[in-house]
């Protein structure tokens, strides 16, 4: 079992011998010094300039500063919601739209993608919200769903074109019709390699939701703004970062957790599993056969 492994290690790359192993560890050395002398020095500038004195993280013991954070981490949860949704629906719709036989909505459907996908969001959200003048949190979802559902919309028709031609020529020889393969082939198939990507894309979305505070969106970063220039003493900009940052690190990491998650569940499922197929044996011949 171990000279298998090794032949199978070697066909990758080759094995690290004494001298290489000892050269990676020393750079492992070097490296893990380098990123502790680099926190270190973070640590002592916080400490230099009294980032850590009760002064400066006194307000977050306020309940009107704790309802506040909430709030924002509310809304911002809210928009996310919603942009995700209708982002993944208008990235269905505009990938059924680039995978039609039918030459004109092809067209249609590559020109909104490429527009939207090329626009940037920014620029979409202030659009909406200044010459369409549509409220702030429509404007945001607005401007994250057409960003990220043409994005999507990518990822959809390559995780179908993804799956081996013949499973398609197969299911259309069994009298499928287009709906049915996509429906019961191509995307039970597909998923697999979408969602990694869906999931990335995703994180890029609950990120952009902070872009609502410049259009007064009270999400959890205009919460964060509102404390650290409103407060009448030591302006306490980095202890707010330091409590709003771990949130949105801990809601990307949750969103990954969850990919993880729905990729092992996909393994398991019985659907997507390969089947066993069991060895030919000897039986009884059909009749007129030799």
């Amino acid at each position: 079992m171990t000279a298998q492994l090794s032949r199978e290690a070697t066909a990758l790359y080759d094995i690290p011998g004494p001298k290489t192993q000892q050269r990676h560890l020393l750079y492992g050395i070097v490296s893990t010094a380098l990123i502790l002398a680099l926190l270190g020095w973070i640590v002592y500038l916080l400490f230099d300039t009294d980032q850590f004195t009760s002064t400066k993280w006194t307000p977050f013991e306020y309940e009107g500063i704790q309802r506040l954070l909430l709030r924002g981490l509310g809304n911002t949860l809210k928009a996310f919601g919603f942009a995700a949704l209708f982002s993944l629906v208008l990235g269905a719709v505009l990938a059924t739209g680039r995978l039609s036989d039918h030459r004109p909505v092809r067209w249609l459907a590559t020109l909104v993608v490429e527009f939207f996908r090329a626009m940037p969001v920014l620029v979409m959200i202030f659009f909406i919200f200044v010459a369409l003048k549509v409220q702030p949190l429509p404007a945001l979802v607005a401007g994250l769903t057409l960003y990220n559902g043409s994005v999507l919309a990518e990822v959809f028709r390559s995780g179908v074109n993804s799956v081996e031609r013949g499973q398609k020529e197969a299911a259309f020889s069994l009298g499928m019709r287009k709906t049915q393969v996509m429906t019961y082939v191509l995307v039970p198939q597909g998923i697999r390699a979408m969602l990694p990507t869906i999931i990335s894309q995703l994180v890029v979305a609950l990120k952009d939701t902070s872009l609502g505070y410049l259009i007064t969106y009270e999400e959890f970063l205009h919460a964060g703004k509102l404390i650290a220039s409103n407060l009448d003493y030591d302006l306490p900009f980095i202890p707010v970062v330091m409590v709003i940052s771990p949130i949105y690190i801990g809601m990307c990491m949750l969103l990954s957790w969850f990919a993880t998650w729905m990729a092992r569940r996909q393994k398991r499922n019985p659907k997507t599993e390969a089947v066993e197929v069991a060895p030919a044996e000897p039986g009884t011949l059909l009749p007129g056969v030799q």
